[in-house]
């Protein structure tokens, strides 16, 4: 019976470590992958590797991630423990209230803590950035060091520092000789729990940060336009990191102890790899950090703050703005409009947005933004006439279109053998479990209303609840709601039919020749991202530069090599490959536009009525 239980605790923990280490392993094979799918494996390439390395994005969230951990994790281990061998010296009642006040943050939910920081930040006017974001990594991580510490502390002989003072010691050499040597195991293991929950944490980062700061986390947490295959390298680069930093501490005290050396000495060496190891840290920090010099320009010493989507920029070209006006670029990036316009509702400082045409709308309704001086505006003419004049700024007065595209349907020719040239194909039973919906409530939303005839704007309660009907009808056949996912399912032939952006249909067939896009004949969604420049922005003259430079025919084949949106300036159209310069799914004509319509701002009321009835679709 025992060897029975036994042979089950072994297959239990074998299949344990298979559920925790296989994605991780997963990762690390997809780093090396040639393509850019996070799931069909093309070949053995580097690629991700290097344009990690080429990325002052990423080499910048990684160098705030490790030195956020390496100064959290020294601080709070000293307040920590000091802390701890304080409160041992309390009374009873003094103990356990400081106890149960340690547990609160441990038990607290995150995103409480997050907002409790925030609302600190805010109430006492500390700039947010890499400071606030220190400060809220050393808080929360001083409760997990004290509680590995105080067990520690409590198996201690109480008047083993009495004694030590009797016999002459002073109380700083009674703690440093006597206490804290006993303790080193717990304090040990407070630091790296502090190491780890400062490397992994986002939501309280995400909260207290500003200013362009972000660790690896809120990098990848705000890459929802396009999820980058370089985040496995970067990823499997903290893995391996992490990993030496464990081996390192657990494995050299082992050997030392073998060299059977005095316990004093023992202790001291224990240090010299944790030491080692941080000293590493430093160094890939320092790399990280310090690039090149920069030359005398026009707006030297200025800070350029942007607010964009997570991965919208060509490679290299922050850099090489910089490099030609001396500003210094500070990049925040979003994940939805919405939390973009909570910010800007917040009175936050930004020199740039880049808000989707029914954000513009409403910022500018709501008086968020000014007038461009067209004056200084160079690109005006040289745009697409198919995003110029429409309903959300029909003058072009508050923004400069910056990408493009549509929402359209992306199929498998050999998985689909009927025509695709309308909306209801996706309502067909024969492709039941092949078919990727947008989670998205008014791409949902959009296409259904267009579908049955109405506008994909429809505020008629009638219409809406007709769409509502119609997607629950639908939803039986749908394989999955995705975002990101429908590029890599579609590439790996798991799905035969999935609704999608003409961007990502573009790089998808480039991973699979076997897919093809198309505007269904009802018409879709013609969506536009735009340059805009808050009412309280700080630096005009070095966004308007700014701007400018995006544009320029050179820069904007830069941007679309990268991104391959569709962008709407002509001049730099001209300089792209013929395979792309032609290609409808790009630059689609006028026909195929003619009942496509842009997203515009409802209004907050029937906002929460497409929120209510898409819940409602969803808990079917």
């Amino acid at each position: 019976m025992k060897q029975k239980k036994r042979r089950i605790g072994k297959i239990l923990m074998v299949l344990s470590v298979i559920f925790f280490y296989l994605p991780i392993l997963y990762m690390i094979i997809f780093s090396f992958n040639d393509g850019k799918s996070l799931t069909s494996f093309t070949g053995f390439s580097l690629r991700w590797y290097r344009h990690m390395l080429d990325s002052s994005d990423m080499m910048e969230a990684l160098s705030t991630t490790f030195s956020v951990a390496v100064l959290a994790t020294i601080i709070s281990t000293i307040v920590g423990t000091i802390s701890a061998i304080g409160i041992s010296k309390s009374k009873k009642v003094v103990r356990d209230l400081m106890d149960q006040v340690n547990n609160l943050p441990l038990m607290n939910p995150e995103i409480v803590t997050a907002i409790g920081f925030m609302l600190l930040f805010i109430t006492f006017r500390v700039e947010k950035g890499y400071v606030t974001m220190l400060l809220a990594h050393i808080a929360f991580c001083i409760p997990y060091v004290m509680l590995s510490v105080m067990p520690k502390i409590r198996s201690l002989d109480p008047n083993l520092a009495d004694a030590a003072m009797d016999l002459g010691a002073t109380p700083w050499q009674a703690l440093t000789k006597v206490i804290v040597p006993q303790i080193t195991p717990g304090i040990v293991s407070g630091a790296l729990i502090a190491f780890t929950m400062s490397v992994d944490d986002f939501i309280i980062s995400y909260f207290v940060t500003g200013r362009g700061v972000k660790n690896l986390s809120i990098m990848v947490y705000t890459m929802s336009k396009r999820v980058n295959p370089s985040i496995n390298a970067i990823s499997t680069l903290v893995v391996v990191i992490i990993t030496i930093v464990l081996l390192v501490i657990n494995i050299m005290p082992m050997l030392a102890s073998k060299r059977k050396k005095t316990d004093v000495v023992r202790r001291r060496r224990m240090w010299i790899p944790v030491t080692a190891v941080c000293a590493a840290l430093v160094a890939v920090i320092c790399v990280a950090q310090f690039g090149g010099a920069q030359n005398k320009r026009p707006f030297e010493g200025q800070t350029l703050r942007i607010y964009n989507w997570g991965e919208y920029v060509g490679e290299h070209i922050i850099q090489d703005f910089e490099k030609e006006t001396g500003a210094k670029v500070m990049l925040e990036n979003f994940d939805s409009n919405e939390q973009m316009y909570i910010k800007v509702a917040n009175k936050e400082a930004y020199d740039i947005l880049v808000p989707s045409d029914y954000m513009i709308e409403r910022l500018i309704s709501e008086g968020y933004l000014q007038k461009l001086d067209k004056s200084k505006l160079t690109c005006m003419d040289k745009l697409n006439k198919a995003v110029k004049g429409l309903p959300y700024d029909p003058k072009n007065e508050y923004s400069v279109p910056y990408f493009w595209g549509t929402v359209g349907i992306l199929y498998n020719k050999t998985m689909v053998d009927d025509p695709v040239d309308s909306w209801g194909i996706l309502w067909n039973e024969k492709y039941k479990d092949s078919i990727l919906m947008q989670d998205s409530v008014r791409d949902a939303f959009g296409i259904t209303l267009k579908y049955l005839g109405y506008s994909l704007n429809s505020t008629d309660l009638d219409e809406l609840t007709e769409a509502k009907n119609k997607l629950i009808e639908q939803k039986p056949l749908v394989q999955a709601y995705v975002v990101d996912q429908a590029r890599d399912k579609m590439i790996g032939n798991e799905a035969a039919l999935a609704v999608i952006y003409s961007g990502e249909a573009i790089t998808c067939q480039l991973e699979n020749p076997d897919l093809e896009y198309v505007i269904p004949k009802e018409g879709s969604n013609m969506w536009i991202d735009s340059w805009v420049i808050p009412k309280n922005a700080k630096n005009k003259e070095n966004a308007e530069a700014f701007i400018n430079f995006m544009c320029r025919p050179d820069i904007a084949k830069m941007n679309f090599d990268y991104i391959t949106y569709s962008i709407p300036n002509e001049e730099g159209r001209k300089l792209l490959a013929p395979e792309y310069r032609n290609n409808p799914i790009v630059f689609p004509d006028d026909k195929a536009l003619e009942n496509c319509e842009t997203f515009k701002f409802l209004g907050d009321e029937n906002d929460a009525i497409y929120n209510e009835l898409w819940r409602q679709v969803k808990s079917k």
